[in-house]
């Protein structure tokens, strides 16, 4: 139950990290305006750079959602290195900009994905020794 709860998590964080990525490389205009930053020749810049580092957590979440799914020793690191990602990224949203939306989205998601893998761990140590 545990490993289909993450398998799910782990797929709307997928779509979610991908349609950012998306708007920041194809509709960069849009994707600023969402987060209250005019679209400007300085701002440009920064929309690339954001658009890659999202795009690198998508393929962390897609390698994430491949070994979960595939059953793969190598699951957990991933799945905590995604999960402490999300929700460091949720509470320094808040603390710095006061986003309480960022913190339930991101560190919500976060601490779902930690707490379902350590799940899935302790049902698989469970499994052994029986």
């Amino acid at each position: 139950m545990a490993r289909t709860l993450l398998l799910v998590v782990l797929s709307i964080a997928l779509l979610l990290e991908v349609a950012l990525t998306s708007g920041a490389f194809f509709a960069p205009v849009f994707t600023l305006t969402q987060f209250g930053v005019k679209y400007s020749p300085e701002t440009t810049f920064l929309t690339y750079i954001v658009g890659w580092l999202l795009g690198f957590v998508s393929l962390v979440a897609l390698v994430a959602l491949v070994q979960v799914w595939q059953r793969q020793r190598g699951y957990a690191t991933w799945c905590y290195l995604l999960g402490l990602w999300w929700i460091g990224i949720g509470i320094g949203i808040y603390y710095a900009f006061g986003k309480p939306d960022n913190l339930l989205l991101d560190s919500v998601k976060g601490l779902l994905i930690v707490l379902l893998t350590w799940r899935c761990q302790t049902t698989r140590v469970m499994m052994r020794r029986y």
